[in-house]
């Protein structure tokens, strides 16, 4: 498993994508955002996964972050998609 972090526009979107991860069986936890991240509502969703489940984000998520050693890379992006 690989330990991710996801942000979001919205408070209601991390409470959505939590309880979407945690029903597909995920570990999945709501959070400050770390400050090393910044994010529209202040909101994030730690998860582990093998993949980021793109595919259970709600449709306001941010960005998705793979943890690695205490820093984070970015894997996936809004703006992008």
């Amino acid at each position: 498993m690989r330990d991710f972090v996801a942000t979001f526009y919205t408070h209601l979107s991390a409470m959505l994508t939590c309880r979407a991860m945690q029903a597909a069986g995920f570990s999945a936890r709501m959070a400050p955002v770390p400050r090393a991240l910044s994010s529209s509502c202040g909101t994030c969703v730690f998860y582990a996964a093998l993949e980021p489940r793109e595919d259970l984000l709600d449709q306001d998520t941010e960005r998705v972050y793979e943890v690695q050693n205490g820093a984070y890379a970015l894997v996936w992006n809004q703006e992008e998609t």
